[in-house]
């Protein structure tokens, strides 16, 4: 099919927090988007995070899904509402959830609306740090080395880890859960009618990076690795899936129900899924080997190299090297850290709590100040810090950026953060600078090891909200790194790389990389590293890394204590 440029397509983005929709033609003609915020998860609902769970409601998806895409309609007009020749999504991942048969989440039958175990597992959800390390060691000695291609550490974080906790602590769920689907498979059935979930198209970049899918394999591990995990895994992997399909491949129309809801012509093709870095990363224009962050509460990083180029490599302690799941026909290498954005808002949860507690304010006035205080804390906490900075007066704090464990390199969800240099002299600021200084130290580990792995990185590719609203943080980081970053001009970068592949899913373009070409928004501004600080802050993370692994150490320590 050839393009044409009055069609118009609808990018849908699920993030931690909230969803958005954008609308686009397909010659890069930005009409609209829409965003909500989970209400559930807005109230802390089945969420514990001194438990480190963190779970999400599926009609917060589907509400969000509903609202986005009918208020940007609305917004727009029927001539162009008549026009929308296809829907993509993307997701944050893993964020698998079991389902039955039919592929409906637990969560949405009798009997499982409240219960979080039939929920949707967010990605930071890190209760399943002890399968992750079962996982791990029984493929160290497994005559097949499952986690080759997801950089030789498998995380708490990811798919097989969260199935196996889930039906280990919750016999109900276990009994009833006939498979499990990634968040980034289920949006897109779930809008096509699916109701057999044998027939569900699952997304390479999800199974890819997360579940140990590989054609070397045959798949996904063998029934005797997953027994062998747990004797309550038997019988599962027939119950999965073989094939896997790259984002630029239909999943299916959108189905009658979800036509008349949207007001939407049923011709109208939806894409197979992904997750939100991934799609952002060409939502970004990637270039093969500049390094993609999507910084938010978290980062990804995405990279993408020619698959002659990475023929018999294999990059340790990253989140996976997939083919095709960023682009399709390039090697897609993932890493990222597991906090970025969130240990700021850490900080700041923790100056706000007198406020919060405080028995002499009225409601109405405790609410004003704390609506006020979310607004400017961070900006006033970096004017302050970057006031009267230079290497001579440098207080040298060190802090560490695992308030979340550690995502890359090598991931580790039981390392906890640290502050190094503290005094009765040490101010909110100087505690603020040195956690951003953490972020960025950490960010240069992950590039590092590409580097040590044989990975040139020839640039940086920031997008994500530090990225477009904090240029403290992205010039620290372009001194911490030596290297420039480019800004990606849009607003909604990951629902824009969505787009892009419903365009191409839809026909309107034969390659994706036509369809970033036409679609893209470029970049706004760019960071250059300032020569006086590169050399100061290399020394900084010197101190960092040796931190590091002094609080490693004693964590590995003190955990051989307590099981033996």
């Amino acid at each position: 099919m050839s393009r044409d440029k009055d069609k118009h397509v609808i990018g849908v983005d699920f993030g931690t927090d909230s969803v958005r929709s954008v609308l686009i033609s397909s010659s890069g003609n930005y009409i609209g988007d829409a965003v909500h915020y989970y209400s559930r998860w807005k109230e802390g609902r089945y969420c514990n995070s001194s438990a480190n769970q963190f779970r999400q409601h599926p009609l917060d998806y589907l509400e969000g899904l509903t609202e986005t895409i009918t208020r940007v309609l609305n917004e727009a007009g029927s001539n162009i509402r008549n026009n929308v020749a296809a829907i993509s999504v993307d997701t944050t991942g893993s964020t698998p959830v079991a389902v039955n048969k039919r592929g409906t989440p637990l969560a949405l039958t009798d009997g499982f609306e409240e219960n979080p175990n039939a929920m949707f597992i967010l990605w930071k959800d890190h209760t399943a740090i002890k399968e992750a390390e079962e996982i791990n060691n029984l493929a160290a000695k497994w005559d097949i080395d499952y986690t080759k291609y997801v950089g030789g550490v498998y995380s708490s974080e990811w798919f097989w880890a969260k199935i196996l906790h889930t039906v280990r602590s919750d016999e109900k769920v276990r009994k009833h859960a006939w498979s499990w689907v990634e968040h980034c498979d289920w949006i897109p059935f779930e809008l096509t009618g699916g109701d057999d979930i044998s027939k569900m198209k699952r997304s390479r970049c999800a199974a890819g990076h997360k579940a140990m899918w590989h054609e070397e394999f045959g798949g996904i591990p063998a029934q005797d690795f997953l027994s062998a995990l747990d004797p309550l895994l038997d019988g599962i992997r027939e119950r999965m899936f073989r094939d896997t399909y790259t984002a630029d491949q239909p999943a299916g129309k959108l189905s009658k129900e979800w036509s008349e809801k949207l007001g939407l012509p049923m011709g109208v093709m939806v894409g197979t899924g992904a997750f939100d870095a991934h799609m952002g990363a060409v939502g970004g224009e990637i270039e093969p080997y500049y390094l993609s962050k999507v910084m938010g509460t978290s980062t990804c990083d995405m990279l993408i190299a020619p698959k002659e180029d990475m023929e018999g490599q294999l990059i340790k302690g990253i989140c996976g090297q997939v083919d095709g799941s960023v682009i399709p026909g390039m090697m897609g290498l993932e890493a990222g850290q597991s906090a970025f954005g969130d240990v700021y808002a850490w900080f700041k949860e923790i100056l706000l709590w007198p406020v919060r507690n405080s028995h002499i304010l009225e409601d109405h006035l405790r609410e004003k100040l704390l609506d006020e205080l979310n607004d400017s804390l961070i900006g006033n906490l970096e004017k302050a810090a970057a006031e009267n900075i230079s290497v001579e007066n440098d207080k040298y704090l060190t802090a560490l950026d695992w308030l979340n464990g550690r995502r890359t390199p090598d991931a580790n969800q039981n390392l906890t953060s640290a502050i190094e240099g503290m005094s009765l002299g040490t101010t909110a600021p100087d505690i603020y600078r040195a956690l951003v200084e953490s972020t960025c130290f950490g960010a240069k580990a992950i590039v590092d090891r590409f580097v040590e792995e044989g990975i040139p990185i020839k640039g940086i590719i920031g997008m994500g909200g530090v990225a477009k609203k904090s240029s403290y943080v992205m010039q620290m980081l372009s001194d911490v790194l030596n290297m420039p970053i480019r800004i990606v001009k849009s607003e909604q970068t990951c629902a824009l790389g969505a787009a892009m592949f419903g365009a191409t899913a839809a026909g309107l373009f034969p390659r994706v990389e036509e369809a970033v070409e036409a679609m893209g928004s470029g970049f706004e501004k760019t960071y250059e590293p300032n020569p006086d600080m590169v050399g100061h802050y290399q020394k900084k993370y010197e101190s960092y890394c040796s931190l590091a692994l002094t609080v490693e150490a004693r964590i590995s320590n003190r955990r051989l204590e307590n099981n033996g």
